[in-house]
């Protein structure tokens, strides 16, 4: 198992550049480490080979010409003795070794990056990063926003970005370009690390110059009503629609929106009904007029869980991120359990 180098020019192709998420190698002087005649740095760009397919799209992502990634995939196909990326027509298809290779690369190049990331002492005043948060509205309002105080104060270079719920949440926290997902304990995802922060109930909620509701509703009063309810991006379906849908309850939705934040403003004026985390009601009662009346219909307490790659289980910024979460959730809701 030889380690030896490259030339200077062979280097630059791969250089020291983050994009999506990804770290890449740096460029430490002239030299760049093989292992087993494979150049290391290349792993980052095979990596984004077989996730984009494209060469051109590849290169935009690495920040190089089209001919340096025509380069890299040649030196890449000469190595694994394949032609990994085959065209077919206009498309880039992936040979069958391709394919296999897809899952290893991608957990070795997050392995690497987590290895790389920690540091002996962890000063969060001193902290420069950006972490990628999947959450909904829900979750900003009851917990981010306080979290975010909490960094203006404790990391100010740190930055968040926040994204909603889709279908493709559990690729970017496997691909490493997402670094939270915070999801009801039903969708979670087996293959990584977790906590549950927080419990919520639902409720009724209605306009407050509805005067066709008083101060409870029946079940056939709820069924008999239009609905507002929330459908997020790419048709993921939230915690209510799981509950009602598994409990085969049929509701009349006439309005669907995708954030909880809207709902209110989608009832005023009207007799409709939405049915909303008991938190988040009460707390947007004091902006809009709107009353919170019992769920008549028995829906389970909403666990909402926090999620991450089992890579960044030690990296240093993370922990203390994920600490950070767990003691705003503490001070706001008063429950945080360890997830199996």
């Amino acid at each position: 198992m030889g380690v030896d180098y490259l030339s200077p020019e062979e280097n630059r192709l791969v250089g020291s550049r983050r994009s999506n998420g990804m770290t890449r190698p740096e460029n430490h002087g002239d030299k760049a480490m093989r292992f087993q005649k494979l150049d290391l740095n290349l792993l980052v760009a095979l990596d984004l080979l077989l996730d984009e397919k494209s060469i051109t799209r590849t290169a935009k992502r690495l920040h190089l010409s089209q001919s340096a990634t025509s380069s890299i995939l040649g030196r890449l196909r000469e190595y694994f003795n394949d032609e990994l990326l085959v065209n077919v027509g206009r498309n880039m298809v992936p040979t069958a070794l391709a394919i296999s290779l897809q899952k290893p690369v991608r957990q070795l190049v997050l392995q690497i990056q987590a290895t790389l990331e920690i540091r002996p002492h962890f000063i969060a005043a001193e902290c420069e990063r950006h972490f990628r948060l999947i959450a909904s509205d829900y979750t900003t309002s009851i917990l981010l926003t306080r979290v975010a105080q909490r960094l203006r104060t404790e990391a100010p270079k740190v930055t968040i970005e926040v994204s909603p719920p889709s279908l493709d949440a559990a690729e970017y926290i496997g691909r490493g370009e997402a670094d939270f997902m915070f999801v009801p304990e039903e969708f979670i995802l087996e293959d990584f690390s977790g906590e549950v922060l927080l419990e919520d109930t639902y409720s009724c909620v209605t306009w407050a110059g509805n005067d066709l509701v008083g101060e409870s509703i029946t079940r056939e009063q709820y069924l008999e009503m239009g609905h507002v309810s929330v459908e997020f991006t790419g048709r993921t379906k939230s915690f209510e629609h799981w509950v009602f849908d598994n409990a085969q309850i049929k509701r009349r939705v006439e309005i669907t929106a995708t954030s909880y934040s809207a709902l209110p403003q989608l009832l005023l004026g009207t007799d409709r009904v939405a049915t909303m985390h008991t938190r988040l009601a009460r707390y947007l009662a004091d902006y809009f007029p709107i009353r919170c009346l019992p769920l008549p219909i028995d829906v389970p307490k909403m666990k909402m869980v926090m999620q991450w790659n089992v890579y960044q289980e030690k990296d240093p910024a993370h922990q203390w991120l994920r600490a950070v979460m767990k003691e705003v959730a503490m001070e706001r809701c008063p429950l945080v359990t360890a997830f199996p």
